[in-house]
């Protein structure tokens, strides 16, 4: 039932008035907590990022929600990337010793293979992200919103009484 909601409330932000950089960007950083263990210090500055710059909360949402139901399957991945990071580039030894002496940076859980890979993949991850979601919203409000409203089952589901007791009674909350 929650990811209903989720998805209802996505849905109304892909059709509101909000910009398509917003949403791409709300749903390119709700990548990166998707895909990291979600208690780190890196993802408490993620969402800081989101409050400050008016990131659509609704689209990091819900890459956190997609992104967290597929991460466990690349974990494997990610371990041995993080391994690869934090013991085989020698060159770095030095800055994680510094990093992990330093009074903040141990709360990030940098020295976790598992949290370094992923973060690394996340980071990797948000500029191509940003692009492909910033085309998608504007593909699905030129062509794709029309389209989906001609359907049958929107059309029945909008005629629906109990869809109208619905809207009606939500409308009387606000």
């Amino acid at each position: 039932m929650i990811f209903l909601k989720l998805l209802s409330k996505f849905i109304k932000v892909l059709r509101s008035g909000a910009s398509p950089n917003q949403i791409a960007w709300g749903f390119a950083l709700g990548t990166i907590p998707g895909l990291t263990p979600l208690a780190c210090l890196h993802n408490l500055i993620v969402l800081l990022l989101i409050i400050i710059f008016k990131i659509n909360l609704a689209a990091a949402t819900m890459a956190l929600a997609l992104f967290s139901l597929i991460a466990w399957i690349f974990d494997p991945f990610f371990h041995s990337l993080g391994f690869y990071i934090l013991v085989r580039i020698s060159t770095l030894q030095g800055a994680w010793t510094n990093l992990y002496n330093a009074p903040i940076a141990p709360l990030s859980l940098f020295n976790n293979t598992v949290v370094m890979g992923s973060l690394a993949v996340a980071l990797i991850l948000v500029l191509p992200n940003y692009f492909w979601f910033k085309w998608f919203v504007r593909r699905y409000r030129e062509t794709w919103n029309a389209k989906i409203d001609k359907w049958k089952i929107v059309k029945i589901m909008k005629g629906s009484k109990l869809v109208k007791v619905y809207t009606k009674i939500k409308g009387m909350e606000a």
